[in-house]
């Protein structure tokens, strides 16, 4: 499965990011899970990679690893 390829503008800059489509559908349905848009979801995830000083690491990968995290919580319940 090939990566898509869409720009978004995160605090100002235009960015790529990379995802195959079924991650940009679990980013989709985290943004409403948490009331913000898809950018806006970037965005945080992007605003935290910066405060961990873990720039290095590809937003692309944070925001799988962010959609992981996501549908972990919610197998485990409240």
């Amino acid at each position: 499965m090939r990566p898509i390829k869409r720009s978004l503008t995160i605090s100002g800059h235009r960015t790529s990011i990379s995802l195959e489509a079924p991650f940009w559908e679990a980013l989709k349905d985290v943004a409403v899970a948490e009331a913000l848009t898809v950018t806006g979801v970037v965005a945080r995830i992007d605003e935290r990679r910066a405060a961990e000083g873990d720039e290095t690491s590809g937003l692309s990968s944070r925001i799988r690893l962010h959609i992981l995290q996501h549908y972990r919580e919610r197998a485990r319940g409240p």
